[in-house]
């Protein structure tokens, strides 16, 4: 637990800062350069969760940026901290995210949080209440309130540079899949799929295996109260704290939540006008999710469109998980049979078990997570990279992106700032949460959110009650 000197600073902290509201290394940009050569310019950077699955690659992309230093390390597990404190070793460190910025917020410039779903808004909004650019994993949060609470935030800081974390995009293929439908060269949008993979209980180094083990000790040099963050206490059981938490309902979204933003955020850069969904309906057999979030999972999210770019007035997502995939014949696709030969016929396959597809009027997309890209008009199949009409698609590195813009250096490769990353993650924690309630239809007031047809519902699943001390920052 906190030291009272700990928990006064803290409250001094967010004193002041209510005050204050009212896989790819490419060599250095030009415009970069050219800015070094007038004056010595440096992203001073924390980074939170220093290892985990994703965090020693954030914070190592990061650090191969030419102007980017680590300058602060904090996380609860002396593992990993030994881990990253060798590659960075003039680097501060902590274990409490909050004492990084009571004693040494001066330090340092931006902050990479890679930390456990659960742990997101409070520290994200605590790094932009500090005057913090934000890189932040995703799904950025992992309540339907922390939605509003972080994008109350992000508003208020309008000169931070946030990227939420996907990278993916830095593929050819998201990049042209997102340019045909922002040119509307498949005409008018009738409805999205979007298939999630194995699911939230594959078992394996991400997720749990969905059987409840007895409590257990953490591991050693692991703390366990401050990784709760603002969850309410339960004990640490196996298959929980160092990577499989998605697939934990206090902590994580399950396969869902941790792939939407990966395979929507294509289709919410091309389409501004899916801003919130009015209703969602999910089916699945389970009917405890006190402990793991449900699988399967098949999902209906509906969204209002007023635009001549959508074929009607509504435009739905279906979301599958566990092997569960939309029908290709419903979708007018061609579908694999005995006449292809023993192999089967490949064009006739899903390009994998994870993929988004957007079927117009004028054909239909089908984009792996970092391809391939496939266009489909009347049964024929062209390689998505070969639209005509398309630009270069250079190469370049999501994360330097952000390091370039915190910098002052313009960059059209911030792809995905948290304003996007949020509608991405809406949809994923709409979809895993209203499991809850299987084959109810929640109509969604986003602005109030609220289910206003289902009470127990925005009782329930919309928000947590936070441990004193780790409640997120309200700008």
């Amino acid at each position: 637990m906190p030291t009272r000197e700990a928990a006064t600073s803290r409250r001094q902290f967010l004193t002041t800062t209510a005050g204050l509201a009212a896989g790819l290394a490419i060599a250095p940009t030009a415009a970069f350069a050219a800015r070094r050569a007038h004056r010595d310019t440096r992203l001073r950077v924390l980074s939170i969760g220093v290892v985990g699955t994703i965090g020693g690659a954030d914070r190592n992309q990061i650090a191969k940026h030419p102007g980017a230093d680590i300058v602060g390390l904090c996380d609860v597990d002396d593992e990993a901290m030994a881990e990253a404190a060798e590659a960075h070793p003039d680097a501060f460190t902590c274990k409490d995210y909050r004492e990084a910025f009571d004693k040494h917020a001066d330090t340092f410039d931006a902050v990479i949080v890679a930390t456990p779903d659960h742990s997101h808004a409070s520290i994200m909004t605590t790094a932009l209440a500090a005057n913090k650019h934000v890189y932040g994993q995703k799904p950025l949060v992992q309540q339907l309130e922390e939605l509003e609470i972080l994008g109350r935030a992000v508003k208020a800081r309008p000169n931070l540079v946030t990227q939420t974390g996907a990278q993916r995009i830095q593929s050819r293929e998201r990049r042209a899949a997102c340019h045909i439908l922002k040119s509307n060269a498949l005409g008018k949008v009738i409805e999205v799929h979007v298939a999630f993979g194995s699911g939230a209980h594959a078992g394996g180094h991400y997720f749990a295996d969905g059987t409840i083990k007895p409590p257990c000790d953490p591991p050693a040099g692991f703390d366990y109260d401050l990784w709760l963050n603002g969850a309410a206490y339960e004990p640490c059981r196996p298959e929980m704290v160092r990577r499989q938490w998605r697939s934990w309902w206090n902590f994580g979204g399950g396969q869902i939540a941790d792939w939407v933003v990966h395979l929507t955020d294509v289709v919410f850069n091309a389409y501004p006008e899916l801003t919130s969904p009015t209703r969602v309906c999910s089916q699945t057999p389970w009917r405890d999710v006190s402990v793991y979030h449900a699988e399967p999972i098949t999902t209906t999210l509906t969204y209002a469109v007023d635009s001549p770019r959508f074929a009607n007035s509504t435009c739905n997502f279906y979301f599958y998980d566990t092997g569960i995939t939309p029908s290709r014949k419903l979708l007018g696709l061609p579908e694999e049979g005995p006449e292809d030969g023993a192999e089967g016929n490949p064009l006739a396959r899903w390009p994998s078990g994870i993929f988004t597809v957007v079927q117009c009027e004028g054909g239909t997309l089908v984009l792996g997570p970092s391809g391939p890209l496939q266009v489909w008009r009347e049964g024929v199949m062209t390689d998505g990279l070969a639209m005509p009409g398309l630009p270069e698609f250079p190469e370049f590195n999501h994360w330097h992106a952000w390091v370039d813009k915190a910098l002052g250096i313009d960059t059209p490769h911030l792809y995905c700032p948290f304003e996007l990353g949020l509608r991405c993650t809406e949809a994923g924690l709409l979809s895993v949460k209203s499991a809850k309630y299987p084959g109810q239809v929640l109509e969604w007031d986003r602005d109030g959110l609220r289910f206003p047809n289902h009470p127990e519902a925005t009782r329930t699943i919309v928000r947590r009650d936070y441990r004193s001390g780790f409640e997120p920052v309200r700008l």
